[in-house]
């Protein structure tokens, strides 16, 4: 699992390390373009099973840390997904990549059960 550090409040978020990467492109292509912006997802059900957001601004430091070496392969199809989230009026909402197991197809994160599917619910410490 790979981590997203958020700034100095010692936040840990963690992602597998393919949705980290999908991840790190959409908020870097909006800090750059110093968007501010809240990023939301769904909590793994160990921590509560709730819902979790953070606020993102270029001042705010993140640090991302990958577990593994190699850079997967990017998913077009989920970046336009993510990235048309984080346009909206509530920010950058994590959703599950699509055609992932436990995927219900929609694109929308959620596999019927309430929890996300394989790239799964965030873990935060």
């Amino acid at each position: 699992m790979g981590k997203l550090l958020y700034g100095t409040s010692g936040i840990e978020i963690e992602f597998d390390d393919r949705t980290l990467t999908h991840l790190q492109i959409v908020i870097a292509a909006k800090l750059r373009r110093k968007e501010s912006f809240f990023f939301s997802w769904k909590d793994d059900p160990a921590i509560g099973d709730g819902r979790s957001s953070i606020w993102l601004d270029s001042s705010i430091p993140l640090y991302f840390k990958f577990a593994g070496g190699r850079v997967p392969a990017i998913n077009r199809e989920w970046l336009d997904i993510l990235t048309a989230s984080s346009n909206g009026s509530g920010g950058l909402q994590f959703t599950e990549e699509p055609g992932a197991p436990g995927s219900n197809g929609n694109g929308n994160g959620h596999n019927g059960n309430g929890h996300n599917g394989a790239s799964g619910p965030a873990t935060v410490r």
